[in-house]
């Protein structure tokens, strides 16, 4: 199953957004229908005074360094449902920007509310609607499922069963001799749709391709997109590394838990401090109180859970992560530093206009943050050299300072079509590629140079 999963979600992304969402939501109608059908039959067996499960191993009173530490490391698994906003982050770029249907009939209807279809409204506010959708759908299902396990004494491990599959099993059982059809069949779809969600970190990883080729943090073989629009390359990679991981834990995907939060609880915690940095700077009194406020706490919570997914599996490898994550940033920076991660700006213009086909304010910003990595390379080469002159070895830097970024807001301030980056390149010359590269320019030969 290791092996088949991680090859099915692939074969599926690969075929593309349009058809992958299809499927999905097909087996993700079907399983709503099932937890209503579940939830009907847990009200019955509850009516009915169905017993709770016996559970037969002893309960010991656990510490509250104990209750803390499970607390700790069942919030971890809580909080994978962050994985879908995280990725809907990255994912944004792929979403259309058009306003929703409800949203353009309440602009139009409802214009008191205007506040609030604001914040809706484009593509950013899809993406917002599905954030919010999330959390929501996930307490409410928390709190159902929570009831439940309580009244039927029906937690993990009972009955040789999950929390999940003790209530499937006490729900459909209300429905006669076919429920155990439905059971099986619950489970079944379950595990499918759990596999599907990894497809998230498949667009995620499609969205931080491209980029980071563009930044040249990766090399820019990397970057292939079908006429699907889908970035096979990496989405290739990552399925190659799951089996590979899923190999090496033997299947226990819990000992790879700590590498999860490097992908995802991180970037959380980064993208916390950018909001904060970035309410300081352009609000005031107690807009920016409570804002800022409230990115400090998003980041710290992040930061503590990425830290407690390591120090929680610390017995269990989680020691690896620390080696790992170093290993990868020092790869990074050796292959930026690199003549691979040298940038001009019309590499960053094709890379992301041409090649990756990204238009639009996104294409903007990775422009910029492309131009912005370039300056810090420069930086890092400068640093190499003077530490290498502590020790009589001088050696003059190959390029010469890269073309300044400016500041964020200027190179925001924009047409959707247009970027400073445009306005750069409208100034030089196109030169057409030619098999081989560029012809080296020489100096005329005597015979050219002879006057008769």
């Amino acid at each position: 199953m290791g092996l088949a999963i991680p090859d099915r979600t692939w074969w599926l992304t690969i075929r593309g957004r349009g058809e992958s969402a299809r499927v999905v939501f097909i087996m993700l109608a079907v399983f709503i229908m099932l937890t209503v059908i579940m939830a009907i039959g847990l009200f019955l067996a509850k009516g009915r005074g169905i017993g709770t499960l016996f559970f037969t191993e002893a309960v010991t009173q656990p510490s509250i360094g104990q209750a803390m530490y499970h607390m700790l490391t069942a919030s971890m698994k809580g909080l994978v449902a962050l994985s879908g906003l995280e990725a809907m982050s990255n994912g944004i770029q792929f979403v259309i920007h058009e306003d929703m249907p409800a949203v353009a009939w309440g602009k139009k209807r409802l214009p008191g509310l205007n506040w609030f279809w604001k914040f809706y409204s484009g593509s950013s506010g899809i993406g917002r609607l599905v954030q919010t959708s999330f959390l929501f759908y996930g307490g409410l299902t928390t709190a159902f499922l929570a009831y439940f396990s309580i009244h039927f004494n029906a937690f993990d491990n009972v009955e040789g069963r999950s929390l999940i599959g003790n209530l499937a099993f006490i729900g459909f059982k209300q429905l006669g001799s076919g429920g155990w059809i439905l059971y099986w069949a619950y489970q079944i779809l379950a595990v499918a749709l759990l596999a599907s969600a990894s497809m998230t970190a498949y667009q995620d990883l499609q969205a931080m391709a491209w980029r980071n080729v563009a930044i040249g943090e990766i090399p820019e073989a990397v970057v292939y997109r079908n006429p699907k629009g889908t970035f096979t390359r990496p989405v290739t990679a990552a399925a190659i590394a799951a089996i590979i991981i899923q190999l090496l834990v033997r299947g226990e995907s819990s000992l790879a838990v700590p590498y999860y939060g490097v992908g995802v609880f991180m970037p959380i915690m980064a993208m916390g401090l950018a909001i904060r940095r970035h309410i300081l700077a352009t609000m005031t009194g107690r807009k920016r109180f409570w804002g800022s406020l409230g990115a400090t706490i998003a980041a710290t919570l992040a930061g503590v859970v990425f830290i407690g997914q390591i120090v929680g599996k610390w017995s269990e490898g989680g020691w690896v992560v620390l080696i790992s994550l170093s290993v990868l940033i020092l790869m990074a920076h050796a292959i930026l530093i690199s003549p691979i991660g040298f940038r001009t700006p019309q590499d960053i213009h094709r890379i992301i206009r041409e090649k990756s086909r990204i238009q639009g304010q996104m294409g903007n910003i990775v422009e910029w943050q492309s131009l912005r990595v370039q300056e810090y390379r420069y930086r890092l080469l400068v640093a190499v050299a003077r530490f290498w002159e502590w020790f009589g070895v001088h050696r003059p830097l190959r390029f010469e300072p890269p073309v300044p970024a400016g500041e964020f807001e200027a190179a925001m301030n924009h047409a959707e079509t247009e970027t400073f980056l445009d306005q750069y390149l409208a100034g030089k010359p196109k030169r057409k590629p030619k098999l081989g590269g560029a012809p080296k320019e020489t100096a005329p030969g005597d015979e050219e140079d002879k006057k008769e």
